[in-house]
């Protein structure tokens, strides 16, 4: 089939249908039958112009660049539009349906599981579809997009990314419906404060500047917020002065703010190379969970959504402990992050739980954690998954259940077959990228290992991202 669009080129198309990770379809026929157009963010029922980044013979993939015209099943909303936040305007109901139709087609297909609906273990939906986020990241670039434009404008912004672009953000003026409410109301003040230092938002083109990022973490349990501005080197900043502008707009609910020096030319918040100083109050919050205390820095993991996370959590608890333990067994929790589950699984009556993560600081968060909350059975190691399981062979014949909450990437091939050569009975995958978990699927059905249960856990709504919980046997 020749192609009827090329690479580069801009396309006005209506979205018919949707596909696994928020990807809208359209058709354009041919001689030679349909053509599909997979576009990016775009939904059923809209038309949209979109840019063409790939062409293969019988489809392309795009860029979403407008929406024309909306779907007739989008909903008015009280939020100002993100580009992270896509789905907004589609009812609860409809995203779950596209969400779980999408998702477990990803396993039919990927995973070679035609039988999946036997073992699927049903959707958990998210307590709260709006305020729900506990990490925000803004974006300050001195390059603005003009949403009544569609262009771009020189002046200094703090925001989010423009869609489909790298180099230009559009401003937040008020609550985008995924954070704290105030916060963001108070955005646009921080923005001036900054704007007035007469030191420079980044340029990404020419990778200059000296403002680059803010970040903030929430503690919903303390409803406190930590803070960190992150930036290029310049003398004449005063960060103290900046914490303390902070403190007035939010007085006790400042936990801490973090002076951030970014040097790096990458677009990224967490640098690597520079230095990270507390300029005011602490360096961490505090989050509980299931009558657990959990320490919680800037660049440590922990679930974005806390109310959701605590019913994935729970799923997870009850997919290892459907099998008895054995005296002597260990449940081995690989990239534990802050040792959440781990925790909860000690809390739980597990007996023995060992957690693993390459991050330091999540990883002295979770032993802090761990002596807090009274766990003294369970145990965090700073290493490498798949270096720590290969330095550690006594594990092999002891372990009765691994549980892995892996980034989105996925396992490494190799690191999944050194799991595996523990031989444990049962397998407790968590995972935010279904497709990745079908892929890995596979190396564990050859390896004797069937899927027993899977349940998809919505813990980001309004966006394309679900999270899966699948429980394999040996």
């Amino acid at each position: 089939m020749a192609a009827p669009v090329k690479k580069g080129q801009e396309i006005d198309e209506e979205i018919i249908d949707m596909a696994f990770g928020g990807v809208g379809l359209a058709r354009i026929p041919t001689a030679e039958g349909n053509f599909s157009v997979f576009v990016q963010n775009a939904i059923p029922g809209q038309r949209v112009l979109a840019r063409v980044t790939e062409v293969k013979k019988r489809y392309a993939e795009c860029n979403l660049k407008a929406v024309i015209t909306p779907s007739p099943r989008e909903v008015e909303i009280p939020y100002h539009r993100i580009p992270g936040a896509p789905y907004a305007t589609v009812p609860p109901a409809l995203q779950q349906e596209w969400k779980e139709r999408t998702t477990l087609e990803v396993y039919r297909r990927i995973g070679e599981m035609p039988w999946i609906d036997k073992v699927y273990d049903g959707y958990i939906p998210s307590p709260a579809l709006w305020h729900y986020r506990n990490k925000m990241e803004y974006s300050f670039s001195a390059i603005g997009f003009d949403p009544t434009t569609g262009s771009d404008v020189d002046r200094f912004s703090l925001g989010f990314k423009a869609r489909g672009t790298w180099w230009m953000v559009e401003n937040l003026e008020g609550d985008s419906g995924l954070f704290d409410r105030a916060w963001e109301e108070l955005l646009p003040e921080i923005r001036r404060y900054c704007a007035n230092t007469g030191l420079p938002a980044w340029h990404a083109p020419s990778r200059k500047g000296f403002f680059r990022f803010l970040v903030v973490r929430k503690s919903v349990a303390e409803d406190k917020l930590l803070v960190n501005l992150v930036t290029h080197e310049d003398p004449r900043f005063d960060p103290a002065q900046f914490a303390a502008f902070l403190h007035q707009h939010l007085g006790s609910r400042l936990a801490g703010v973090i002076h951030t020096l970014n040097t790096d030319e990458g677009e990224r918040a967490v640098p690597l190379s520079g230095s990270s100083t507390t300029v005011f109050g602490t360096d961490h919050v505090v989050e509980t969970m299931a009558g657990l205390r959990f320490r919680i820095s800037m660049t440590s993991f922990f679930q974005t959504n806390p109310a959701c996370a605590a019913l994935l959590y729970a799923k997870t608890i009850e997919y290892v402990k459907a099998a008895p333990q054995p005296e002597d067994g260990v449940v081995l929790d690989l990239f534990c992050g802050t040792g959440t589950i781990a925790q909860l699984l000690a809390g739980g009556g597990v007996r023995e739980v060992v957690g693993v993560d390459i991050v330091e600081s999540a990883i002295a968060d979770a032993r802090v954690n761990a002596e807090q909350n009274g766990l003294p059975h369970v145990r965090f190691i700073a290493a490498d998954a798949g270096a720590f399981l290969k330095e550690n062979p006594g594990f092999r014949g002891r372990i009765a259940s691994v549980v892995l909450d892996p980034p989105r990437a996925g396992i490494a091939p190799k690191t999944l077959q050194k799991v595996i050569a523990l031989e444990a009975p049962r397998i407790v995958y968590v995972s935010c990228n279904p497709a990745t978990q079908a892929r890995d699927a596979l190396a564990l059905r050859d390896a004797g290992y069937s899927l027993k249960k899977l349940s998809l856990v919505d813990q980001f709504p309004h966006t394309a991202h679900i999270e899966a919980i699948g429980c394999w046997e040996k």
